[in-house]
């Protein structure tokens, strides 16, 4: 019976993942990888928006996580999994914006990044109108130093 739970609790949150990113791109009618290749007047635009989806889609994944943890049982797979995956998150978006601050004191103008939670890989969009060797050792070394992350798994990405 707790299988056949876990399974149906499991199946309604990609579910509702799916409808999320259905509506994400209805409402905004571009992909993220769209809005990453926007002109430096956008550039703006595009540091203020993926921040503003990251925290609806960090609030929805919480609200989901919070309901797991609500429904199943004390001490269970479910709950424990769920309880493990909220601290992560939370942990990641610590990261996340202790790296922000980061870079952008380092001399940016904007910068967002952006960890994945199911692997190493860290992904730094900075706004630069031409990124120097010496600008992208900076930032590994502190992504390397901040989040313990080798710099094979950094990926920088300059805006303008």
């Amino acid at each position: 019976m707790a299988k056949k739970k876990k399974i149906i609790i499991l199946s309604c949150m990609v579910a509702l993942l799916a409808v999320t990113a259905v509506f994400n791109y209805a409402f905004t009618g571009t992909t993220k990888s769209a809005t990453i290749q926007t002109s430096s007047a956008n550039a703006a635009g595009y540091f203020a928006q993926y921040r503003a989806e990251r925290l609806t889609n960090r609030n929805e994944e919480m609200l989901q996580l919070d309901s797991v943890i609500q429904a199943a049982e004390v001490g269970s797979e479910e709950y424990l999994s769920a309880l493990s995956m909220k601290t992560d998150l939370t942990a990641n978006t610590e990261k996340e914006m202790l790296l922000e601050t980061l870079i952008k004191a380092y001399g940016f103008e904007d910068a967002v990044v952006v960890i994945g939670l199911d692997s190493d890989n860290v992904n730094v969009i900075a706004k630069s109108e031409n990124l120097t060797s010496d600008d992208a050792i900076a930032i590994y070394t502190i992504i390397a130093e901040e989040a313990s992350v080798s710099p094979e798994n950094v990926k920088i990405i300059p805006i303008s």
